[in-house]
């Protein structure tokens, strides 16, 4: 009689256990991150009710649309002074926490895929700025690459040293950028971004004093997390004025990630206008054999020669090894203006009011109307009162920095004078 209560006993606590591992697969909480996002986990969220009672998918479009015009009129919300010449150095961590899968392949791996992005859309953005890059493993800070212009070689530097082992530390990671950083001029503003997957830093000092010491020097140190906060790293970023957030999933993390890309406002301490020598160098000429300063090697053709001190150079922009004069080129100086003076942003045109509107987008002249001739969602720069479609505002304000309908209006305008 007991020998059955105890096996009904452990039937029953077997069938508690196979009910609580369907109702887990049922829902998708046994799941990890990266596969809840491929099992379509509750796909009627992204269903919504349109007019006439029908169910329809979600326009995810518009809905990041609007998350983008709210970032965008809070970016140029009020005139900011921005840094436009930055040095920056990405601080990696590369311990065992970065090689846990809840982000597939693994943290590590996505991780890389988003610097090697984030690089791309910094220097594209900030064509005068330097980034170097640091690595965090086996209670050791590393320099990686130091800072440069080129993201070749950044890029090609980090993909050959992605292996993961012991355990991260903050103080050494802040120690080494602080001593790199210190040699910056006081125009360059500094900073830190830290990308971290641990839940703990081992640190061989006071790791306070280390964030004291880095306020002091201005360098403005951010973190994105991977796993959770840390009261470290939010107390980091408040003292230097960075901020701190942590990644829900991939998407999340490059949208973290990349929002690091546009200058950030200047600290009171730089905003000081500051006369700065800039040289502009010519092209080398084709056929000629000269050596590098800054791969000290004999190269044939190409390159730029400083108009100070004729030394040769690959890659612009940079700083001459020889004279320490700052060589860029007149379209980098141009690529940095429109963060001084950003373009308005468009607003929304009430649908409402589209009887007697333009049917077609003055950008990309795609048509504005849905399927069945309903207006569908667009946007009007307030000045020339032109109407684009989403996409083309998106465009506009992120890489064309230049609105057409204005522009046209100018051309207009001058042909106007010219033939008067």
């Amino acid at each position: 009689m007991m020998q059955r209560d105890i096996n009904g006993a452990e039937r029953r606590f077997s069938k508690g256990e196979d009910e609580e591992e369907d109702e887990d697969e049922g829902t998708g909480a046994g799941r990890e991150a990266w596969e809840r996002t491929y099992a379509d986990e509750r796909s009627w969220e992204s269903l919504q009710e349109d007019e006439s009672g029908l169910l329809r998918p979600i326009d995810n479009k518009a809905l990041y649309h609007a998350q983008y015009r709210r970032r965008l009129r809070t970016a140029t919300s009020a005139r900011i002074q921005k840094g436009l010449i930055r040095y920056l150095y990405i601080v990696i961590d590369l311990s065992r926490a970065a090689s846990e899968m809840d982000y597939k392949p693994s943290r590590m791996a996505v991780v890389a895929k988003q610097v090697e992005a984030f690089i791309r859309e910094f220097f594209d953005q900030n064509p005068l700025s330097q980034i170097g890059l640091v690595t965090l493993k086996d209670g050791v800070a590393n320099c990686l690459t130091d800072l440069g212009g080129s993201p070749e070689s950044h890029i090609k530097a980090l993909m050959g040293k992605l292996v993961c082992s012991g355990d991260p530390s903050i103080q050494n990671g802040l120690d080494l950028v602080h001593d790199l950083l210190n040699q910056i001029p006081s125009y360059g503003h500094r900073e830190v971004l830290f990308l971290y997957s641990a839940l703990s830093t081992s640190d061989p000092g006071d790791i306070m004093e280390t964030i004291q010491k880095c306020k002091l020097s201005k360098i403005r140190c951010s973190v994105i997390g991977l796993s959770a906060e840390l009261f470290v790293c939010k107390y980091l970023c408040q003292e230097t004025g960075g901020s701190y957030s942590v990644a829900l999933n991939e998407p999340h993390l490059k949208e973290l990630v990349l929002e690091h890309a546009p200058p950030p406002p200047a600290i009171a301490e730089f905003a000081i206008a500051n006369l700065i020598k800039m040289g502009f160098p010519q092209r080398a000429a084709e056929g000629i054999i000269s050596i590098c300063s800054c791969h000290k090697e004999a190269k044939f053709g190409g390159g730029y020669t400083c108009p100070r001190c004729k030394a040769r150079v690959c890659e612009l922009p940079t700083e001459c090894r020889i004279c320490g004069l700052t060589l860029v080129s007149s379209p980098h100086l141009a690529r940095s203006y429109h963060h001084l003076f950003p373009i308005t942003p468009f607003d929304d045109v009430s649908l409402s009011y589209i009887n007697n509107q333009p049917k077609d987008c003055f950008g990309c002249q795609q048509s504005l109307l849905n399927p069945g001739n309903i207006p569908g969602p667009r946007a009007a720069c307030p000045k020339c009162k032109q109407q684009f479609c989403l996409d083309c505002d998106i465009y506009i304000h992120e890489s064309l920095h230049n609105c057409p309908g204005c522009e046209s209006l100018r051309h207009s305008k001058s042909a106007i004078n010219m033939e008067e």
